[in-house]
């Protein structure tokens, strides 16, 4: 990401990519770091330049929803996402996306899309899954970097078919969470928004949620 926003200061062109082996201050969103061991997966930051600013709030997710697509020959299982910008495969995190934006006063200069895949899981994360051995890192990458730009290409927020495919892979529908609210995931809107119905059985009542984490009450 580091490396990224200084070429896009420099003039760097969309779809000027990244990629590292390995990170040893990888960070997330909520200011969460990590590391990363080398070839263990991809990782890999995506500079876009795009002229829809409004379309940012669904990035990750489109990101996600292309992403998945994508990874679904070398998975186990078709992967899974998790709002906002979670990839899975069955219950185990497979990897994430993060979005960082650059602005000068109110115009969009850049957007870095930063894309981290578990080729094998991270040593001692139980958690955590890799896709199917022997894939091969080279291919992944020709795999993700069209995906990510024909998400970043798009503009406007959610489409039905978008809402309808996320709808197929979201693994948290109709569970109960407790973050970033306490209810049950009734999946997410247009905008990008995560739907909680904070309600009883009796009375529904949905809470639209546009930021958090979202931690399932079995998670905690």
């Amino acid at each position: 990401m580091d490396v990224a926003h200084a070429e896009a200061a420099l003039g760097a062109p969309p779809g000027t990519l990244v990629v590292a082996r390995a990170q040893t201050a990888g960070r997330g969103r909520m200011g969460r770091t990590w590391r990363s061991e080398p070839d263990a997966g991809l990782w890999l930051t995506m500079i876009e330049r795009p002229r829809d600013a409004t379309a940012l709030d669904v990035l990750s997710l489109r990101t996600g929803l292309a992403l998945a697509s994508a990874l679904d020959a070398y998975a186990a299982e078709p992967v899974r996402l998790k709002w906002p910008n979670d990839l899975f495969v069955g219950a185990r995190k497979l990897g994430g996306i993060l979005i960082e934006t650059r602005w000068r006063e109110r115009q969009l200069e850049w957007v870095a899309v930063g894309v981290g895949i578990n080729l094998r899981p991270p040593t001692g994360e139980s958690r955590a899954v890799g896709l199917a051995p022997g894939t091969d890192r080279d291919e992944l990458l020709v795999r993700a970097v069209p995906a990510i730009r024909a998400a970043a290409a798009e503009s406007g927020p959610l489409r039905a078919y978008e809402l309808a495919e996320f709808a197929e892979r979201d693994l948290a529908a109709g569970r109960r969470c407790i973050e970033p609210a306490d209810g049950i995931v009734r999946g997410i809107d247009a905008s990008g928004a995560l739907l909680v119905d904070v309600g009883s059985p009796d009375a529904p009542r949905l809470a639209v949620v546009r930021a958090g984490s979202l931690v399932l009450m079995e998670d905690a």
